[in-house]
């Protein structure tokens, strides 16, 4: 688990700093709003990352074509490493209104 951490820790510090990401959401960051109540609450701050790209859907489709060792998928239960694109996987089947009224952007 401590493996987990600091390779999630590395990732969002490296997706933070990058120029094709608009913004990322990670407890671990202190730019996350929520980052002092976290780091109250928790140890360690877990593998769990969600970034924007510039570029919105299409970018983010880009991006997980290109990817070869990081399987596309929903499911959260289990130990690889592991990438959705919810506006195209979980979330597509929302109307436009639906995503808007839930705070849901395509990219």
């Amino acid at each position: 688990m401590g493996r987990h951490c600091d390779s999630a820790a590395k990732a969002a510090n490296f997706l933070e700093t990058h120029p094709a990401v608009s913004r990322v959401y990670y407890s671990g960051l202190e730019s996350c709003l929520q980052h002092a109540l976290a780091a109250r609450q928790m140890r360690r701050f877990g593998g769990m990352i969600a970034f924007k790209l510039h570029g919105g859907f299409n970018a983010g489709l880009a991006m997980m074509n290109r990817l070869w060792l990081i399987h596309r998928a929903v499911p959260l239960d289990n130990a690889e490493s592991l990438v959705e694109h919810p506006a195209s996987m979980t979330n597509a089947t929302y109307t436009q209104a639906e995503r808007r009224k839930h705070g849901i952007r395509r990219g």
